[in-house]
């Protein structure tokens, strides 16, 4: 495990019981950007209208499946923006905390674990290529696999890429949200900024690692209207300003 990776799961298992307390406003304001790119990703997701289906109707067509894989998950920011159009979110995080306080919420919810859990892991370690963990069939093709806001916390993103593009289905949708280029945060004594290790990537950087990953098609980069503030990141009273942007390929 490389000193960055274990900077981040230290960091983050520290920080997880109080992140979703801390930082309320802006993931809400993720969540609600996401559902209102929902067509704009392509992806056919499950619609209500499947509930009106005749009960006949649905004997005959079994449900269809739309499986999505949160990556560097957190406390479940993409998958409950996700949730109502999906039938499965898995969620895989470095941090033993941030997956126990996702499991956490799935359960204080009553949703079945069949439909949403989070297993501790990493797809994106350069020395093991598929870990025996994540190895099983429910880590395997999924219809849209997202990092929402974990980019820039990874040691090489063209390689997160690579592997994420893997577990995707053919035709899958890759989904990266995360920062535009940005100076560095100036707070110093601030911890999370040891656990950074990208100021922000442009469209073209995105473009090349969608590419070479094998899920450039229809590749699409996207400045959302405002950007976000973190309140109080460092937890004495500094915010953090950053814009972001959504980009989304298609496994060829």
């Amino acid at each position: 495990m490389s000193h960055n990776t274990e900077a981040n799961r230290s960091h983050w298992n520290e920080n997880a019981a109080t992140y979703n307390t801390r930082f309320e406003k802006t993931i809400q304001q993720i969540i609600e950007e996401i559902q209102a790119k929902r067509d704009w990703i392509g992806v056919d997701w499950v619609d209500d209208e499947s509930e009106s289906e005749s009960s006949a109707s649905t004997t005959k067509y079994p449900k269809k499946t739309v499986r999505l894989l949160d990556y560097a998950c957190g406390t479940g920011l993409v998958s409950r923006a996700l949730a109502p159009y999906v039938t499965q979110c898995v969620g895989i995080d470095l941090s033993e905390g941030m997956v126990a306080e996702y499991n956490k919420s799935v359960s204080n919810q009553g949703i079945p674990s069949s439909e949403m859990f989070a297993q501790a892991g990493n797809l994106i370690d350069a020395d093991e290529p598929s870990p025996a963990a994540l190895s099983g069939p429910e880590f395997h093709n999924f219809d849209i696999a997202v990092v929402g806001l974990g980019f820039h916390h990874f040691d090489n993103p063209t390689l997160a890429s690579k592997r994420l593009a893997e577990r995707l289905k053919p035709g899958g949708v890759l989904l990266i949200v995360d920062f535009l280029p940005h100076e560095h945060f100036h707070h110093h004594d601030n911890p999370a900024a040891k656990t950074v290790t990208h100021m922000g990537f442009s469209e073209e950087e995105v473009k090349k690692m969608f590419e070479e990953a094998g899920a450039g098609g229809g590749f699409v980069y996207v400045k959302i209207g405002k950007g976000v503030v973190f309140a109080n990141v460092d937890g004495q009273g500094h915010k953090m300003e950053r814009s972001v942007f959504f980009a989304r390929g298609s496994k060829l």
